[in-house]
């Protein structure tokens, strides 16, 4: 299979190298309005031809959209124009009812699987893209009857080749759930860096007595503006409704701190602890239970 990839960055250069090197693509041709992206990704072997949005959709059978969500959906209808109508199409942005709503009218619809590969760092272009960014990690397929079956099991073997569990959810739901579980970590972790950028302004010191639970948390302010503002606008209600929700703890925990409550704030450390329990639970499951990896369809 010739596969098409418009947006060379760490998602879709990571797709690129494991989709060759497991054997699902053949080859990859892609494009980026990044020229330098284009270089570095020909460089590291991410792709062994340029194309145009045109070269992509004459040339290819399969088309991965891994741009930024704001220009994502007028490149996909772009894509529709000009594909046969054989060539399947998917996304792997990390909304996904603004694209399905972009969409939801055009007549080769069913081209098209809405797909979120929850994998990632806080670094970006295509000299972060490596192997195995995706294993053991979930996919998500969103409004999978609007997509027509075999476009849908396409995209389940790619992720499959990719050592992903797929699991299907509505558009909305999607949305909301990730505003809960990434969008709002991601604004912690921006909120935190420039909380701290401020006060260094008078205590020139501080960085010097950052330890790694300073690092941790503050990772994430490394991503991304170009990625993650528009994120923060197309999900811009379930991104409030998780702001509120977050404001509201943060508040318990300055009452509680302000009035000596001990107990108090031990209880809700308590209760926070069992997050870490979830996901070590999560971890687990998913090392027993890895996804298998189909054979391979002939083309």
């Amino acid at each position: 299979m010739k596969i098409g990839i418009v947006g060379l960055g760490l998602i879709g250069g990571s797709v690129a190298l494991d989709l060759r090197q497991r054997g699902f693509a053949s080859s990859v041709i892609g494009t980026d309005s990044n020229p330098e992206h284009v270089r570095v990704a020909k460089q590291a072997g991410i792709l062994q031809e340029e194309g145009s949005l045109s070269d992509l959709a004459r040339g290819c059978d399969l088309i991965i959209l891994a741009t930024p969500v704001d220009v994502a959906p007028a490149i996909l209808l772009s894509l529709l124009e000009l594909a046969s109508d054989k060539t399947i199409i998917l996304d792997v942005g990390s909304t996904k009812e603004h694209i399905c709503q972009a969409v939801e009218k055009h007549p080769r619809r069913k081209q098209f699987v809405a797909c979120h590969p929850i994998a990632g760092t806080e670094n970006t272009g295509p000299g972060a893209a490596h192997h195995g960014l995706f294993d053991n990690k979930v996919n998500i397929i969103c409004n999978a009857a609007d997509s027509d079956a075999h476009a849908v099991e396409t995209a389940e073997e790619l992720f499959a080749c990719l050592k992903m569990e797929t699991v299907h959810m509505d558009a909305r739901a999607h949305d909301r759930h990730l505003a809960f579980v990434s969008h709002l970590s991601h604004i912690t972790s921006f909120a935190l860096g420039l909380t701290v950028l401020e006060i260094e302004k008078d205590e020139k010191s501080i960085f010097n007595l950052a330890g790694s639970g300073f690092a941790s948390t503050v990772r994430l302010a490394k991503s991304s503006p170009a990625m993650w503002a528009p994120i923060f606008r197309q999900n811009a209600g379930h991104v409030s409704e998780a702001l509120d929700a977050y404001i509201q703890q943060l508040l318990r925990f300055k009452e509680a701190i302000d009035q000596g409550m001990v107990t108090e704030t031990y209880d809700m450390i308590s209760r926070a602890n069992h997050v870490s329990r979830v996901l070590s639970g999560i971890e687990l499951k998913n090392k027993q239970n890895p996804p298998v990896k189909p054979a391979p369809t002939a083309e």
